[in-house]
C-alpha cells in the first residue's frame, strides 16, 4: 500500500498518488463573504475622497475666476477647522489626546508654525512655475491628484496604500494650482486650504467612522451633496457625471464585489507547500 512518505523506498513512481488523493481537497478556505450594506458603507472613504477633490477643485476655480475672495475663504476654513478640532476631541471625549499625550498648545503652535511658513513663502509659490506653461500645470495637478486617490489610505491592507506619498502629491498639485492664481494671499490660502481638506478632514472622518457610524453616513451624504451642487453651478454635465461616479462607486461596485465572489474557486489541497507553523527559534540559540 503507499504511503505519502518520503523516507521509505516504495515500488511507485515519483509522482504516484492514489485515489484518496483529493478526498483532502478544500475550496475557497480562506474566502471572505461580504454583506453588501457592509461594502457600501466602506465604500464611504472613497466617496469622501473624491467629493475632497472635487470641492478643492471648484474652489481652485472660484478663486481663479475672482467669484470667491481668499479674505471668505480664509474666514470659512477657519471656522470650520475650529468646529472640526472641537468636535475631534467630541466625539471619543478626548480619550484619543490623553493617549496620545498630545497638548492643545502643542496643536496651536504647529498650526501657528504653519500658517507662518506657508504666509512667508507665498511669494515664492506665487513664482515658482512662472516658467512652466499653463497647460503642463494643469496636466501635473490632474495627474498628482489622481495619484493622491491612488495611493490613498482607505482602509485596506495594500502595497500600494502610502498616506505620506498621497498627501504630498496633494499639496504638489495645490502648489502647481496655487501658483497660476492672481495673488500670493490667493496662493497661501489655497495651499492652507489644501492641507484643511487633504489632511486634516480625512483625520476627523476616520474618528467619526470608527466611533459613530451613523453620523459618519450622514456626513458624507452632505459633503457629497455639496459637491455636486458646486460643480452644478459650474457644469450641469459634469455634476451628473460625478453623480453618476459617486452611484457606481457605493452602490454598483459593491454588487459586482459580491456576485464576483460567487464564482471564486480557490483549491487547496495536498499539493500546496508546506508550512511549517511551529517555532523553531529554539534551534536558532
Amino acid at each position: 500500500r503507499w504511503k505519502k512518505v518520503l523516507y521509505e523506498r516504495q515500488p511507485f513512481p515519483d509522482n504516484y498518488v492514489d485515489q484518496r488523493f483529493l478526498e483532502e481537497l478544500r475550496k475557497n478556505v480562506h474566502a471572505r463573504q461580504y454583506r453588501y450594506q457592509a461594502v457600501v458603507f466602506q465604500s464611504g472613504a472613497v466617496v469622501q475622497q473624491l467629493c475632497s477633490v472635487c470641492v478643492f477643485a471648484l474652489t481652485w476655480w472660484y478663486m481663479d475666476a475672482g467669484m470667491l475672495s481668499p479674505q471668505g475663504l480664509f474666514g470659512a476654513a477657519l471656522v470650520s477647522s475650529l468646529l472640526g478640532y472641537v468636535l475631534f476631541d467630541a466625539v471619543d471625549g478626548g480619550a484619543g489626546r490623553w493617549a496620545s499625550g498630545r497638548t492643545r498648545w502643542a496643536d496651536l503652535k504647529s498650526t501657528l508654525v504653519f500658517t507662518a511658513f506657508t504666509y512667508g513663502f507665498s511669494p515664492v509659490l506665487k513664482t515658482l512655475t512662472e516658467s512652466i506653461s499653463t497647460d503642463t500645470i494643469y496636466a501635473m495637478s490632474a495627474l498628482m491628484l489622481l495619484g493622491h486617490l491612488i495611493f490613498f489610505d482607505y482602509g485596506a491592507n495594500a502595497a500600494i496604500v502610502s498616506s505620506t506619498l498621497s498627501l504630498n502629491m496633494a499639496i504638489f498639485a495645490s502648489v502647481c494650482l496655487a501658483s497660476r492664481l492672481p495673488r500670493s494671499l490667493h496662493a497661501f490660502v489655497m495651499v492652507t486650504f489644501a492641507m484643511q481638506i487633504f489632511a486634516l478632514w480625512p483625520m476627523l472622518q476616520k474618528k467619526l467612522k470608527a466611533r459613530t457610524p451613523r453620523c459618519y453616513v450622514g456626513v458624507t451624504v452632505l459633503f457629497a451633496l455639496a459637491a455636486l451642487a458646486g460643480l452644478a453651478t459650474v457644469s450641469s454635465v459634469g455634476a451628473v457625471l460625478f453623480a453618476s461616479l459617486l452611484l457606481a462607486v457605493s452602490c454598483l461596485c459593491p454588487y459586482c464585489l459580491i456576485r464576483l465572489q460567487l464564482l471564486k474557486d480557490n483549491i487547496h489541497g495536498p499539493w500546496d507547500e508546506a508550512e511549517i507553523k511551529e517555532d523553531l527559534s529554539r534551534f536558532l540559540m
